[in-house]
């Protein structure tokens, strides 16, 4: 049965209807339909914690999307999936994905530059304050990326760079 016809949240159901609406009468093929009923399942399955599933459905819509920009943002979801399961790594190499595909994807700047500052928290622990510097710095770059796409987003991001300009 497919995910749309499970959700017991009236939200959820409410969307789901008015894009089944939406899809029905834009003029797309079958195989697009397809991809974003995977696409739409995949983000209510995440939603819902439901990671397995989530990742399963956001797999098929990627068989299916042909378009850059609409895969840019189901990498970008398998991407949150994984940093949510402490896969940075492999988070990191779908974020890198969705910007190859839309360099204009400031959430993916961002979460790139979350994982790096993180890493560099980890490196300063461990007394590795030349890793630390290189990462830090790697996290500088993409959340002023980000923020130079969506000035008024990011703004703990935004307060770090300025305390880091004044060290």
């Amino acid at each position: 049965m497919p995910r749309s016809q499970k959700n017991d949240n009236f939200i959820d159901k409410t969307f789901t209807v008015v894009a089944d609406i939406l899809i029905s009468v834009l003029p797309t093929s079958n195989r697009e339909k397809q991809a974003f009923t995977y696409y739409r399942d995949g983000m209510s399955a995440q939603a819902e914690g439901e990671y397995a599933e989530a990742l399963q459905n956001y797999y098929q819509a990627l068989k299916l999307e042909i378009d850059p920009y609409d895969r840019s943002y189901i990498l970008y979801n398998i991407g949150l999936i994984h940093t949510s399961n402490g896969k940075h790594g492999r988070a990191l190499e779908y974020y890198y994905q969705a910007l190859k595909r839309n360099p204009s994807l400031p959430q993916a700047l961002n979460n790139i530059a979350v994982i790096y500052h993180y890493r560099a928290e980890q490196a300063t622990e461990k007394y590795q304050s030349e890793v630390a510097k290189i990462l830090y710095n790697k996290a500088a770059d993409y959340w002023n990326e980000a923020i130079r796409l969506t000035p008024t987003n990011y703004l703990e991001a935004q307060s770090w760079l300025k305390q880091r300009e004044n060290v």
